[in-house]
């Protein structure tokens, strides 16, 4: 089920206006970024990226090139397997490491699939590992941008705060040539001091400037760490995918599961019993056909009541199965049946230039079917709207209605397993239905035609 996309940076949040308690900060953003614990965590985390960074350059290239070396003989397998073992270890420090300090939380990759017992089943399960590869491209592609960064970042940090501090600590300087502040120019003939209040003052200015910029530059340097996190050590898109079609696979085969249990239950319940009582009183009827006739002929004509029944029970089954007039006639009159058995009048509108593949069409009838049902059952509403139409490779199905709102799709309501559904084809559900009204809730599915 889906209903949002895109990585979030954790705890961090988005740099807004709000403080603790939903309370506005007193302080625009740009004043308050330097003492914020947002700008200390990537501080700390530019400082620790150095000696980790060298750590894990000099262990990969030390174990690379040893295994490689080796590879001559067979010692250079295990090697290779150890260093990309030891990568994985680094790469869930750093994955711990950029969730403590930079609020961005990125879920572990997929685990070694070994296939046998045995230490050359784990061997060649890493090393055909893409996932462990990457890990140890991180560790090499880390280093040189942890050196850059961590120079930029404690550059501009420490010349920021003494600049700011000059007032502070400029008189504990030693006297040069009666001079007392810092030199920034001297030969032989002309020497220039900061050392008068105004170019202290200036110095000063100079200082908050550059601690004011400071945090926001470290900001963007730890945003290049972030991608590197994120599209190194994360999870790849390939395992990732493979992991949604799995879990979608469980939902069609749950839904299917729990649609031919119904069908089941319904003909069971239903036309099943319809047609055994049928059976009877018919058995009755000709037992009763040479002794009592006229009572024999009531039997029959209440059997054919009966008939009728049954037949209208499976119409409604086989309706409900796949309805004939969707496959006649498409998505534009099948809704506008449906819409035509709710209990509030509904305005149908479905501007589609072709049909779409037999499938999408009819999760997209039965969406609308059972978003309709909701209306009738829960909105207390007056009137509701169906809107079908394309917009590029997606199909956009909005049922809106004036009732009294608040429909939720949290888990174990009806919606939840209508957007588990759509979930299961590459399909969105939106739900917009605040507390009074008006619902507004939309469907994406994928365009196949």
């Amino acid at each position: 089920m889906a209903t949002q996309y895109g990585q979030g940076y954790g705890e961090w949040g988005d740099p807004g206006s709000q403080g603790a308690g939903g309370r506005p900060h007193r302080l625009p953003a740009a004043l308050r970024a330097p003492i914020e614990a947002r700008s200390w965590g990537e501080l700390c985390y530019l400082l620790l990226s150095l000696p980790i960074g060298i750590v894990m350059f000099t262990y990969s290239v030390t174990m690379f090139s040893l295994g490689a070396g080796l590879l001559v003989t067979f010692l250079g397998i295990p090697v290779l397997a150890a260093a990309l073992a030891g990568c994985r270890g680094f790469a869930a420090l750093e994955r711990a490491r950029a969730r403590g300090l930079l609020g961005l939380d990125v879920a572990a990759p997929e685990p070694l699939r070994v296939k046998g017992d045995g230490p050359m089943a784990w061997i060649g399960a890493i090393l055909k590992s893409g996932t462990s590869w990457r890990q140890m491209l991180y560790t090499v592609v880390q280093f040189p941008w942890a050196v850059f960064s961590f120079v930029v970042g404690v550059v501009f940090w420490t010349c920021g705060w003494s600049l700011l501090t000059y007032p502070l600590w400029f008189w504990a300087l030693p006297l040069n040539g009666g001079q007392n502040g810092i030199q920034l120019y001297g030969d032989e003939t002309h020497q220039f001091y900061l050392d008068n209040p105004f170019e202290i003052t200036v110095t000063a200015l100079v200082g908050l400037l550059i601690t004011l910029a400071t945090p926001w530059i470290v900001r963007g340097l730890t945003t290049v760490d972030r991608l590197l996190v994120y599209g190194l050590l994360g999870p790849s898109r390939l395992a990732t995918r493979v992991v949604e079609l799995e879990s979608d696979r469980g939902v069609v085969v749950d839904t299917a599961a729990a649609d031919l249990r119904r069908i089941e239950r319904d003909l069971h319940d239903g036309a099943q019993a319809r047609l055994v009582n049928l059976a009877m009183d018919l058995g009755l009827a000709k037992e009763k056909l040479t002794e009592d006739p006229q009572a024999a002929a009531r039997m029959v004509d209440e059997a054919h009541g009966e008939v009728k029944t049954a037949l209208q029970e499976l119409r409604d089954l086989a309706r409900g199965i796949h309805p004939a007039v969707l496959t006649d006639r498409g998505l534009d009159a099948a809704l506008s049946a449906v819409a035509s058995r709710c209990t509030v009048p509904v305005q149908v509108e479905v501007d589609l230039p072709t049909r779409p593949v037999p499938a999408i069409e009819g999760i997209a009838y039965f969406t609308v079917s059972e978003l309709l049902q909701n209306v009738s059952k829960h909105a207390r509403a007056s009137r509701a709207t169906v809107d079908v139409w394309r917009v590029e490779n997606r199909l956009l199905l909005q049922v809106t209605d004036d009732g009294v709102g608040g429909a939720d799709a949290s888990g174990g309501s009806g919606l939840a397993g209508l957007a588990g559904r759509l979930d299961a084809v590459d399909g969105v559900l939106v739900v917009d239905s605040p507390v009074g009204g008006p619902t507004r809730i939309t469907a994406e599915l994928p365009w196949r035609a």
